[in-house]
């Protein structure tokens, strides 16, 4: 067995056998053997070491994973927390080390931004939602390349509150209005301009909407309102009922067309397939299962997270945490539905039947409520969160500490907001409140807030 050079010279110095590995293929050991290492080692040791046996020419940095968690301690203290003995052989898998989210700009609005989105193509397109009623997409380099039109034109009459692409040509959006729009969206042969044009308006829910969840393969859409219901709708004219007489403005009649009348174009109106009723309190965030569209989501201020069966549009099970919850996110290779709190903390909770317990793990460190979540893209296991302390932090759930309520998350990284760049962190909960969030594998973590500004922060290994 072979023993790190140096290692117990004098025989004083406790040793522990470990078996390193990693998935990345360029960082492989020829030999998977079980060494000797000092128990005191920990990251940044253990990360030479391995650089070393790679006699690679420039140190890599790394992350080091045992039982699915990262080591944070020593090798001793880890053994000790676990009550697992020295004479045990660690299985210890590395991973290259995260590189911090860095700024790269700021998209400057007029009011506040409720959500952001990024349509994947070969020339990504971002799009904002803001309380001044409107949605833009915009090019990478901070180009508006189309602007929706107001409420005369067929736009929302209030606050957008979310907004998201269900494909290349199609977006959808729902607000203070209590209407989803759907939207078309093109652009001209140079793509140096669009349009987003009104397409169908959706009626059915009796308050604001909080959130929209678009899913295009099924061409089926996910709403949560503050109604108390979650709303599931068609993207296909055809396939949709009329829309509920009681809840339609005003409308005249014109050669067989419905139309506003303080509007100057004519809109389909239609209504949703199903409204779900089961919460006691406004409903935050719903969204489809990743891997079944079959099968929603959703989370509300009555401490809830709901598992909806879209098929029949019902109910399936019931998750009842300790604090009102304000947005979701699916993460499916974990089986977990992350749920941001007013307790200021994500709740990562089990919708399984099989689960033992409601909540698996806690994530601490926001000073005020987490809005927006959103998933990492290329990674099962790392989120990030938009806060009303004016933060985004990343999380991976493997980063832990155990407290005496169970294993607790820490952030990796905090994205603190470029517009208060040369003032005081906010430490109390006080900052610019950040409302949605959006990670993009090329893009990056993209945010919007009461600064009036889509930031985008990426990391060096994006492109």
């Amino acid at each position: 067995m072979a023993t790190v050079d140096g290692a117990n010279a004098a025989g004083s110095q406790s040793q522990v056998r470990v078996r390193l590995s990693t998935r990345d293929t360029d960082l492989a050991l020829e030999d998977a053997a079980a060494i000797l290492v000092p128990t005191s080692f920990r990251r940044l040791t253990l990360s030479t070491l391995v650089n070393s046996l790679l006699q690679a020419e420039k140190a890599i940095p790394l992350e080091f994973i045992i039982n699915g968690t990262y080591l944070r301690t020593t090798l001793e203290g880890y053994l000790t927390s676990n009550g697992i003995s020295a004479e045990t052989t660690l299985a210890v898998e590395y991973v290259r080390a995260r590189i911090p989210p860095q700024y790269v700009a700021s998209f400057e609005h007029d009011d506040w931004i409720s959500d952001v989105d990024v349509m994947s193509t070969s020339s990504p397109r971002i799009l904002s939602a803001s309380y001044d009623g409107l949605l833009r997409v915009w090019n990478t380099s901070s180009q508006v390349l189309a602007t929706s039109p107001g409420m005369s034109q067929g736009g929302h009459g209030s606050f957008v509150k979310s907004a998201k692409f269900i494909s290349s040509t199609q977006a959808v959006s729902g607000g203070f209005d209590r209407t989803l729009r759907l939207w078309k969206y093109s652009e001209d042969g140079d793509a140096s301009s669009a349009s987003l044009s009104p397409q169908i308006e959706l009626y059915g829910h009796k308050s604001l909407v909080e959130s929209v969840c678009p899913h295009a393969a099924s061409s089926r859409i996910l709403s949560a309102s503050s109604d108390h219901s979650v709303g599931l709708w068609s993207t296909r004219k055809a396939d949709a009922p009329v829309a509920p007489e009681a809840l339609v403005p005003k409308t005249r009649t014109k050669d067989g067309k419905r139309r506003k009348l303080n509007s100057e174009v004519s809109v389909s109106q239609r209504g949703p397939l199903a409204l779900m009723q089961s919460h006691t309190g406004p409903v935050s965030g719903a969204m489809f299962d990743v891997n079944d569209p079959t099968v929603g989501y959703s989370t509300s201020w009555d401490q809830t997270v709901r598992t909806w069966d879209l098929v029949t549009a019902s109910l399936v099970d019931t998750r009842t945490t300790s604090s009102a919850l304000f947005c979701i996110e699916h993460m499916p290779a974990l089986s977990l539905i992350a749920a941001g709190s007013v307790s200021r903390v994500v709740k990562l909770v089990d919708p399984r039947a099989s689960a033992a317990t409601v909540t698996a793990m806690t994530l601490k460190g926001h000073k005020n409520s987490i809005v927006s979540l959103a998933r990492d893209p290329a990674n099962d296991y790392t989120i990030v969160s938009g806060s009303h302390d004016g933060m985004c932090r990343v999380w991976d759930v493997r980063s832990t500490k155990q407290e005496k309520d169970g294993a607790v998350g820490q952030s990796l990284y905090t994205l603190p907001r470029a517009s208060l760049k040369g003032s005081p962190s906010p430490a109390t909960g006080d900052g610019i409140k950040v409302f949605g969030v959006c990670w993009h594998q090329d893009v990056g973590i993209l945010s919007g807030g009461e600064d009036k500004a889509v930031q985008i922060n990426r990391s060096d290994g994006q492109t």
